[in-house]
């Protein structure tokens, strides 16, 4: 459809010119409606550092109260070529979300004829987080997790993001959703700064098996359903998933650990 002969030029923020069109993304429900949506929730992601790039893994589980809604939901999604973002919370809210953040990056590199920095992704994501504050107040929450390689700086970082919008880059590892506590407790003794990639996956596949033994929302590896968590990786060569033998190696062994 063609564009009215008044409308905007566009810009560097995609969401920006829908807003100048009159088609600004909205984060809202109905007045009246709160408290009786029952939407399935996303639970445990998380990602670490290793030398020379970063480790980003979600468990495949959405629940909806205490029932198990999903069982194979993807949380872990490449968001550009150096960089990749999982979700937590409200799963519908929170794809969408990615979505939008997914054509604002490709937006940008198109108008701007350069990627936006790392930090200027991780702090377009937060602007994201907040604009669905109104859905915060309902009981629809998202919570990302983002993470990617520094072409300037030439390694692995990663941030994570609070209710409000808030932006935390962390140093070594995070997590977000039901089982990061968890998961973070097991982070804080197997993480090791000389990691490599196939050291990270393990860890990675060992934190949510830790996670998933003691949080019911999180869901571990089930290798007799074939039901593996997502894993991405990303270094000097860009974003890639790890493929599934692998997964599915670091598994095994993550949960020979915990027995």
């Amino acid at each position: 459809m063609p564009l009215p002969l008044d409308a905007p030029s566009p810009g560097s923020s995609f969401t920006e010119f829908l807003t100048g069109l009159g088609h600004a993304p909205t984060w809202e429900i109905p007045p009246g409606a709160e408290g009786t949506l029952q939407a399935p929730e996303g639970t445990t992601v998380l990602a670490l550092r290793y030398e020379g790039g970063v480790v980003m893994a979600g468990d495949r589980q959405a629940t909806e109260g205490y029932a198990v809604a999903h069982r194979r939901i993807q949380k872990v999604f490449p968001s550009d070529r150096f960089s990749a973002v999982a979700i937590s919370g409200t799963a519908g809210l929170a794809i969408e979300m990615v979505r939008l953040f997914q054509v604002e990056l490709e937006h940008y590199e198109k108008i701007e004829g350069v990627r936006l920095s790392l930090e200027g992704k991780a702090n377009f994501l937060a602007r994201l987080v907040r604009g669905q504050l109104p859905m915060v107040f309902q009981g629809l929450i998202v919570v990302p997790l983002f993470a990617g390689y520094d072409e300037q700086e030439e390694r692995g970082r990663l941030y994570t993001f609070d209710v409000v919008g808030g932006r935390y880059e962390e140093r070594e590892y995070g997590a977000t959703g039901s089982g990061a506590r968890l998961a973070k407790s097991y982070l804080r003794t197997a993480y090791r700064p000389d990691l490599d990639a196939a050291g990270a996956l393990l860890v990675a596949l060992g934190a949510l098996v830790a996670a998933a033994d003691e949080d019911v929302a999180t869901g571990g590896p089930d290798l007799r359903r074939g039901i593996l968590p997502s894993v991405y990786a990303v270094d000097a060569q860009g974003v890639r998933e790890v493929p599934e033998s692998q997964v599915r190696d670091a598994a095994e062994t993550a949960l020979e650990d915990v027995r």
